[in-house]
């Protein structure tokens, strides 16, 4: 049954710094709040925001951080553990670029990293559930992203056994998460393993189906991989459970296209740009969502090549209310009908 759509809501990721009010949790929810937004998408693993482990641990806690939100105008959408889902699975040849993303104790250490990025994304479980929520959303991080492209061919087997590894790693996260009640919903992203419908499959048949692998839907990707996102939403509009707002443009020329000849974000063929911006259809998503009964947050992700942050945070929070389709009660021609009259159907239909 159609829904209508809750929002806007902005994820908070892109906007953290050390200057106020992007600093502190109370200042960047009252910010958030100040220009329209209703929800705001909290990164996990951001210490100005959030003590994860403190939160998984702490219902006292958890309410002190809901509260504040709620005090300022806004409520928590979802947690992100982008960052964390992305070292559950991380193949060597990206090892030095994403120990960023891990305390320093276990730079230079995968397996312990692993551990450490597990045991946070079991802080995130708990944590979801002590903050009221029945969602997250992540990332499934990669094994199989450096063989994307099949030159030199792959060896028979190769895919298989590296979503077969990627669901061993993420069931007994997933079962966690089914312990406490909350979804994970996997945004399809290029450099993930799982980066279009096909390779979610993939995933998910080896996960035997599991009820909380979930989908983060974000129209951008698609538009960068030339991916019919319309159509992705009709597919697999059972598995969405959140969606992130976000545009992008696809412009290709004589010297590059998707793959963009390794120039800057702003030069590629295809770049992100601020909601309305691009190349994205957001009336037709925004229908399709709604048709299906998709009844999560709008949840604004800006990430643009050209506009000024709190210039496309301000435009987002407009863009969303004006997307969001209030669904009617009523059928548009209701006032030519009338009562349920069996019997007259069965004479017009040449019954009686």
């Amino acid at each position: 049954m159609p829904a209508t759509i809750n929002g806007p809501a902005i994820f908070l990721a892109q906007f953290a710094s050390d200057v106020a009010p992007f600093s502190s949790w109370p200042e960047i929810t009252k910010w958030a709040a100040g220009l329209g937004y209703r929800g705001v998408q909290l990164p996990a693993s951001d210490t100005r925001f959030f003590d994860l482990a403190e939160a998984a641990n702490s219902q006292t806690y958890c309410d002190e951080i809901a509260g504040t939100a709620r005090e300022n105008g806004v409520e928590i959408t979802e947690l992100s553990t982008h960052l964390l889902g992305q070292l559950v699975a991380v193949h060597p040849a990206y090892d030095a670029a994403f120990d960023a993303f891990a305390p320093g104790e276990v730079h230079g250490k995968p397996s312990e990293r692993q551990k450490w990025a597990v045991e946070q994304m079991l802080f995130a479980a708990r944590a979801s559930r002590r903050l009221g929520l029945t969602g997250s959303v992540s990332f499934t991080g990669a094994l199989a992203w450096p063989f994307v492209y099949p030159w030199p061919q792959r060896p028979p087997g190769l895919a298989e056994e590296a979503f077969a590894e990627l669901a061993r790693r993420w069931r007994p996260i997933l079962d966690a998460y089914d312990a406490e009640g909350v979804d994970i919903g996997f945004e399809i992203h290029p450099g993930e393993d799982v980066f279009d419908g096909a390779t979610f499959e993939l995933f998910l048949e080896r996960l035997g189906g599991h009820p909380r692998c979930r989908i983060n839907y974000d129209p951008s990707h698609f538009v960068l991989q030339q991916l019919d996102y319309l159509s992705f939403i009709d597919i697999y509009h059972e598995r969405i459970s959140a969606f992130h707002v976000k545009d992008a443009e696809f412009r290709p020329t004589g010297r590059q296209g998707v793959y963009s000849g390794y120039a800057p974000w702003i030069d590629r063929a295809g770049r992100f740009r601020s909601p309305g911006d691009g190349q994205v259809d957001f009336k037709a998503v925004f229908s399709k969502l709604t048709q299906y009964g998709f009844a999560g947050w709008a949840v604004l992700e800006w990430e643009c090549a050209l506009k000024h942050p709190e210039d496309g945070a301000r435009e987002g929070a407009r863009f969303i209310a004006d997307h969001i389709i209030r669904v009617t009660e009523t059928a548009f021609d209701d006032f030519a009908g009338g009562a349920k009259d069996t019997n007259l159907a069965r004479r017009m239909l040449g019954l009686s």
